[in-house]
């Protein structure tokens, strides 16, 4: 999908959050919700009339939630087929451990010294034992 054609969808998916919310909290529920704030509280003087302001709330927020949802999808969608040609950073540590391993399995590990030599050339010897006993 274009990079415009995203950017647009994304634009419209943020106004649509912002409006859902706005038409949410106007709609009056038990305790008169934030309409009553507003003058919407359900008395006689309501901005859209007694029923009208509950049904055009009703269906703008019906209306705002299709749309979230088919932009939300949209967008999900559409980053799910851009991800699916790109690999994460998680397969490419693997894959490349991977090739690591093969290279080195028909190698034979370098022999261990019993104590690795000081500075001087002469050995260290072991570090004690935890629990310090003789």
């Amino acid at each position: 999908m274009p990079s415009f054609l995203i950017a647009i969808i994304t634009t419209i998916h943020i106004a649509c959050c912002i409006a859902l919310t706005v038409t949410i909290l106007l709609q009056s529920g038990k305790g008169g919700g934030l309409a009553g704030a507003f003058g919407g509280g359900g008395g006689s003087q309501t901005l859209f009339g007694g029923r009208g302001a509950a049904t055009f709330l009703s269906r703008a927020t019906t209306v705002l939630a299709v749309v979230f949802f088919v932009t939300s999808l949209t967008l999900g969608l559409s980053q799910t087929r851009n991800a699916s040609t790109k690999s994460s950073l998680i397969q490419e540590e693997a894959r490349r451990r991977a090739t690591q391993r093969e290279g080195t399995a028909g190698q034979q590990p370098a022999p261990e010294t019993a104590a690795p030599a000081a500075p001087g050339g002469e050995a260290v010897p072991p570090a004690p034992a935890p629990g310090g006993g003789p």
